[in-house]
């Protein structure tokens, strides 16, 4: 397999055990390369930004700089890569910050490996990867809130794409990638009860 083919990853995660374990996973892939490995959040963006990877995995639980702040980094500095978020743990608030500082996919570290093999090779291609568990807390989380209220990075959001801006300038306006941009407006579109932005931002400047 030629090397443009292949999907260059940098990973990060405090334990060695499970960070040479993920490795040798990825590695015995032939679409996918490990390229470098991180203990903590400050070493992660230094190999970011050194070798330019196509996705990177971040646990979320490090030292230094924990996995969702290194996330928040990553789309200040608007480094190109695409973002899987790993956790131990499926709770609502690191699900939510992964959400809300632009991770392009959510997994689990009780998981079996196949899925995150498979979530790297999705992001790769441009889709978003979150778990049957983060689709059910937002259900939850709806069925307790007003399920047609946006959220204050929908509102966001919106209020950017009534402005005229695109996809890409919103994602640069709020440091979000594409995908989580796109991800905020099919939940904002739904909520309002509209199918297109000219609709939406009509929507916007009436409650306004």
């Amino acid at each position: 397999m030629s090397d443009k083919n292949v999907i260059r990853i940098v990973l990060a995660d405090d334990h060695a055990l499970v960070l040479e374990g993920l490795r040798s996973l990825l590695n015995a892939e032939a679409d996918l390369r490990v390229v470098a490995t991180a203990t903590d959040g400050e070493r992660l963006l230094e190999a970011i930004r050194r070798f330019k990877p196509d996705v990177v995995g971040i646990d979320i639980q490090m030292p230094y700089m924990d996995g969702i702040t290194c996330l928040r980094q990553i789309r200040t500095e608007k480094l190109p890569v695409r973002v899987l978020m790993i956790s131990a743990f499926g709770d609502a608030q690191s699900m939510r910050a992964a959400l809300e500082g632009g991770a392009d996919g959510f997994s689990l570290k009780t998981d079996p490996p196949e899925m995150t093999i498979a979530a790297i090779r999705q992001i790769a291609a441009g889709r978003m990867v979150f778990p049957d568990v983060v689709r059910r807390w937002m259900a939850s989380r709806s069925a307790v809130d007003d399920p047609n209220a946006l959220s204050e990075r929908e509102e966001e959001v919106l209020a950017l794409l009534a402005e005229g801006k695109s996809n890409l300038q919103i994602g640069a306006a709020l440091s979000l990638s594409e995908n989580t941009v796109k991800f905020h407006l099919r939940n904002l579109y739904a909520k309002l009860g509209v199918t297109n932005r000219t609709e939406a931002a009509a929507k916007f400047h009436r409650r306004r």
